[in-house]
């Protein structure tokens, strides 16, 4: 979601929120180069909004806390309070797209990568027809009965019932 991010700012100050892996990534430091060089990118680490987004889906009540301490984090950096495009660079962000809102305001640009996700994987697979025929799958490595708490959520957004992937051995 860089390149849209990169197209999008006014001001030129992008932030980059994701998980310590994903922020670090070589690939993103290719983005940057490919796409926002002309433009201040700020990485932040997040992991603790992976537990909050995960809670969010459970039904669990969401603090803006951790938001906005990432824009007290922003704000302390060069350029930080500059920011208008925010990129949500992990696929539990966009769940909390109405907290960075709130927390960020209407002058804030939120992107994700989902759609540009959705576009590649539809390229990979020449051919392939992307309708959806079944419900999605959601598929866990451990026990499918500690993601009981999630039906619910999973349901509304199109999936079937909770699946256990068990590796052999």
């Amino acid at each position: 979601a860089i390149k849209p991010a990169a197209a999008l700012t006014r001001t030129g100050a992008i932030a980059l929120v994701g998980t310590k892996a994903t922020i670090r990534q070589a690939y993103v430091d290719d983005l940057e180069a490919r796409f926002a060089g002309d433009k201040t990118l700020l990485r932040i680490a997040a992991p603790e909004l992976v537990d909050l987004a995960e809670g969010k889906l459970r039904g669990k009540a969401v603090s803006d806390e951790p938001i906005r301490h990432i824009a007290e984090r922003l704000n302390a950096m060069a350029d930080g309070a500059t920011v208008d495009t925010i990129v949500l660079a992990c696929t539990h962000f966009p769940l909390l797209r109405e907290e960075f809102a709130e927390v960020f305001g209407a002058s804030a640009q939120l992107i994700d990568g989902a759609d540009g996700i959705a576009r590649r994987s539809v390229s990979l697979l020449p051919g392939s027809d992307s309708k959806r025929a079944s419900p999605d799958r959601f598929v866990v490595t451990g026990p499918a009965d500690k993601a009981n708490d999630l039906q619910s959520a999973l349901a509304s957004r199109g999936f079937g019932v909770v699946e256990s992937f068990n590796t052999p051995g």
